[in-house]
């Protein structure tokens, strides 16, 4: 009976010290803050950076939060554009990652040389700074180019069972992929090659959100590897996007995607216009929080000359787990008023 009551005694002090969350309403960013990559930093702040965007036009944004619902703008993540891009105003998706003392920015840009070469595609490209704010250095020259758009959304990934770092990417109507990066995560790991593992889904059907793939970004939960991804089209006149799942016993697959009819993790409402592109951050009382963006159907754009659908500000949810499955409750973006996450200050 006196463990009985000691145990509980303990589980009661845990939970004191854990502070009531705070509540919010989406959406967390009421701006254009499209593909959100959020990381706790080891200043106990929540850092987001996305996608080039604000007026000035900043080329990484980023804001800063301490318990995900209350953010500041903090300015420019790559106040100054690589040698190779430095002409170019393309600067997407990026990704952050902490090793040790430094924190690695991947991203996507378009190289100088595709000014004079219709031929030439985006970048994978990667910036290092010994603060999560930066400001951080490319480390000059591209990681991987190629055609059209194939080279965007990369996503870094420890793997705890290997000991190894993988790179995610892809898009461009092809596979997301995934590759080993070397030790100093700046380059390919000397011999690896990519390995494709979630395939578009070729039709003409326009309901079909996997007629491309994007955005990845992967998890381990209980031994499980989940790939979240998005598709099919993020914004403009004719988007149509939403958040899906795959998981594996590997980091490197094979994948399975989470199969119809349930399928979606979280897809749009009458408010929420094509969610997607999201990043996942657990909060310290256990629970997982996704942050994706998605348009606002009472103000989708910026500007009166922007097109429809381009102002893409940043929502979250809670996810909720069943059947070895995440997902949002609803399935769509919430919009009224919502317990947020629990953060120890």
């Amino acid at each position: 009976m006196r463990f009985f009551s000691l145990a509980a005694a303990l589980a009661l002090t845990a939970c004191a010290t854990l502070p009531q969350p705070a509540r919010f309403q989406n959406p967390v960013i009421d701006r254009d803050f499209p593909d959100p990559a959020a990381i706790r930093a080891a200043d106990g702040h929540f850092y987001v950076y996305a996608t080039q965007g604000g007026d000035p036009i900043r080329n990484i944004q980023i804001a800063r939060s301490r318990d995900l619902v209350t953010w500041e703008d903090t300015g420019d993540a790559l106040p100054v554009k690589p040698s190779w891009a430095s002409r170019t105003q393309d600067f997407w998706a990026p990704d952050i990652y902490r090793r040790g003392q430094t924190y690695y920015l991947y991203y996507s840009a378009k190289p100088d040389a595709a000014l004079s070469d219709d031929k030439r595609g985006l970048c994978l490209a990667v910036a290092t700074a010994s603060s999560p704010q930066g400001p951080f250095t490319d480390k000059g020259s591209p990681l991987q180019c190629g055609e059209s758009f194939v080279n965007i959304d990369p996503h870094a990934f420890d793997d705890p069972a290997t000991g190894k770092t993988y790179l995610y990417w892809g898009s461009g109507f092809g596979p997301i992929k995934v590759q080993e990066l070397a030790s100093d995560r700046l380059s390919f790991a000397p011999g690896s090659k990519p390995t494709d593992l979630v395939d578009v889904v070729r039709t003409e059907n326009t309901a079909e959100y996997r007629r491309l793939v994007e955005g990845a970004w992967v998890i381990l939960r209980n031994g499980t590897y989940y790939l979240f991804f998005s598709g099919d089209n993020c914004c403009g006149p004719k988007a149509h996007y939403a958040v899906m799942v795959a998981r594996s016993r590997s980091a490197t697959g094979p994948f399975e995607v989470r199969p119809r009819p349930l399928y979606l993790v979280l897809e749009g409402n009458a408010q929420w216009i094509a969610p997607g592109h999201n990043s996942i951050v657990t909060d310290d009382a256990g629970a997982d929080w996704i942050l994706y963006h998605g348009v606002d159907a009472r103000r989708p754009r910026s500007k009166p000359t922007d097109d429809v659908n381009t102002r893409r500000v940043m929502l979250m949810d809670r996810i909720v787990w069943r059947d070895g499955w995440p997902e949002i409750a609803g399935k769509s973006p919430g919009s009224g008023p919502q317990p947020g996450p629990t953060i120890r200050r």
